[in-house]
């Protein structure tokens, strides 16, 4: 496994919508396993293929709860409810966070490195991290979102994207 380089805004990669994936091979696991590696050393609680220069429809999620490591290949949102209101920060621009406003619940079919399909629901921060995730596969920045900017004195002890 290695740890691969964070791609920082404004990279093109960061901006455009990723291809599907076709192959679910021994070369998506690895990039798999290297996203996870990537993302606990930056210690996010997600990760895009686009973040680290890959154009596919890849992304993982851990918000460190009882699902464990979350590996989305294509997702697609089915059904979104509710809205919740809370602050976000993302590996591709550090030390910038905001408010944004997302459904508080979010329901996708997704597959897993095997190709399998899959249907997740989820709610509050778990629906929050899946659906910045699946943002950016759409190139789509969270900054778009951001109804205010935060300081650094306001995010003591908040869970954050």
């Amino acid at each position: 496994m290695a740890i691969q380089k964070i791609v920082m805004y404004p990279a093109e990669v960061l901006e455009k919508k990723c291809r599907p994936v076709v192959k679910f091979d021994r070369k998506l696991a690895k990039l798999l396993d290297d996203m996870y590696e990537t993302m606990i050393e930056y210690d996010g609680v997600g990760l895009a293929a686009p973040q680290i220069g890959i154009d596919e429809r890849i992304a993982i999620v851990d918000i460190d709860n009882e699902l464990g490591t979350i590996e989305m290949i294509n997702p697609q949102i089915i059904e979104t409810s509710g809205e919740q209101n809370g602050p976000e920060g993302c590996l591709s621009f550090p030390d910038l966070f905001g408010e944004v406003t997302r459904p508080n619940y979010v329901k996708i079919e997704a597959y897993n490195r095997k190709g399998k399909k899959y249907t997740l629901e989820a709610e509050e921060f778990l629906a929050r991290a899946i659906l910045h995730e699946i943002d950016h596969l759409d190139g789509i920045l969270f900054t778009t979102k951001v109804s205010r900017y935060l300081e650094e004195d306001e995010l003591k002890g908040v869970e954050m994207e």
